[in-house]
């Protein structure tokens, strides 16, 4: 025995005084009692439950609607399995008053609220929860600490992990308040990701907002959110703040060093939230060629979708230190143009008249700010040369294809009113050098 390890001789102790407590109440008529309150008191709860159930039920049915309240029925509805386990408690915790009032013990008893407890935690974690992760951590988590706390062993445990000292370099921590720290950190970063989630989705409906303002509001409420996560996990892990001060000026000269490119990014970033110049939705154009539309807008980067589909990551800061061209502002009208040319032989007095008549018909051409104007351009080898230029509330990005519908309805109008669109024409002379 005096091999085993520490641990194997104090789990052997504890089974053995756990043989010896079973044994007493066995023996004792004391016990005997408490097992019959305890009986007594859960066919109560049942009995109760069966009565109280349907009508709980049928008061927190929300029907078919959408309210606020009718949430907070449905999520109060998860909770009715637990009208038993908690009814079986409360009767157990009078029966243990009046136990120790005429025994002056109540052991048996105790042990049995303990066991109801963790039934509770059990149909807790089993009906009641439906998040994935949270049902997870209620699984390995909640249930073994309920399990324990049911044995009885738990304050002994939880003695045992503080004065565990887990050292990392220079730090130095209680197993338990590593533990601590890791499940109240899991719980501290769900909740701040699930708050995160609902604000973002809250802000993104306030649709008199700017859509720059409310992606800049959502940024704001997701640092504040998991910054205040952060600090108060430090608080709980009992770590002092001065060493994150501390942590933060080191990272500050690792920035200025050698994350400047990131800074500048981030930075450009906001200027660009706050400053609402381009935002989400804007077919833009940068001097370096990339041009689409800003589907997302991060931290870091714009992310934006080509015509055909493919996304390009441009970095922040491009939009700030080079030119930028916006063709729409959340749907305004931009102008194109289309060239023709027709024959010289055409009375081209009459061009203007025909074409304007024909794009104006087309049912995506504005009349404001301007309707459609048919320029003459000049006068070419062999065609007089005519542009007409024409206002659409989109951008011809490929998805939209104002320019091929526009110059077939130029064709047609051009054909129908018997104008010739020319080709060029070329006069090649031979010239045959004979004998000398």
């Amino acid at each position: 025995m005096a091999t085993q390890p520490e641990i194997a001789s104090d789990a052997l102790a504890w089974l053995t005084n756990a043989g010896q407590t079973a044994k007493s109440w066995l023996l004792s008529p004391a016990a005997w009692s408490q097992f019959g309150l305890l009986a007594l008191a859960y066919l109560a709860a049942r009995l109760l439950a069966r009565r109280i159930d349907p009508a709980i039920r049928r008061l927190l049915n929300p029907g078919d609607k959408d309210t606020l309240l009718a949430t907070l029925r449905r999520f109060a509805l998860r909770f009715v399995p637990l009208i038993l386990p908690v009814l079986a408690y409360g009767f157990t915790a009078m029966g243990e008053e009046v136990t120790r009032s005429l025994f002056g013990s109540g052991e048996v008893i105790a042990f049995g609220k303990r066991v109801f407890l963790f039934l509770a935690a059990r149909i807790f974690v089993r009906d009641v929860l439906t998040d994935s992760f949270l049902r997870l951590l209620g699984r390995y988590v909640l249930l073994p600490v309920m399990a324990l706390y049911a044995l009885g062993i738990l304050d002994e445990i939880s003695t045992r992990l503080e004065e565990t000292v887990v050292e990392l370099g220079n730090i130095r921590f209680s197993a338990m308040s590593l533990l601590r720290g890791l499940i109240a950190g899991s719980l501290l970063f769900w909740a701040g990701s699930w708050s995160n989630r609902q604000s973002a989705d809250y802000i993104k409906k306030q649709q008199e907002l700017r859509p720059a303002t409310r992606e800049l509001a959502v940024k704001a409420v997701e640092v504040m959110i998991f910054g205040a996560a952060f600090l108060l996990l430090m608080s709980i892990m009992g770590i002092d703040l001065t060493a994150v001060a501390v942590l933060g000026g080191a990272l500050g000269v690792g920035i200025g060093l050698g994350l400047q490119q990131i800074a500048a990014n981030f930075v450009s970033g906001i200027i660009l939230l706050v400053e609402g110049q381009t935002t989400v939705g804007d077919y833009v154009e940068l001097d370096g060629g990339e041009k689409g539309t800003i589907v997302k807008m991060t931290a870091r980067a714009c992310v934006l979708e080509t015509f055909d589909g493919r996304w390009i990551v441009v970095p922040n800061e491009h939009f700030i230190t080079t030119r930028v061209v916006n063709y729409s502002d959340q749907g305004s009208a931009n102008r194109y143009e289309a060239a023709f040319s027709v024959s010289y032989d055409t009375d081209i007095n009459r061009v203007p008249e025909i074409i304007e008549t024909a794009v104006a018909l087309l049912p995506f051409v504005l009349q404001q700010p301007d309707g459609p104007d048919c320029e003459l351009r000049g006068f070419g080898e062999s065609s007089v040369d005519f542009a007409v230029e024409y206002w659409v509330n989109g951008i011809d990005d490929g998805k939209n294809k104002y320019g091929s519908q526009v110059l077939f309805a130029i064709w047609n109008a051009l054909k129908e009113a018997g104008v010739e669109m020319p080709y060029p024409h070329r006069v090649v002379e031979l010239r045959r050098q004979g004998p000398k």
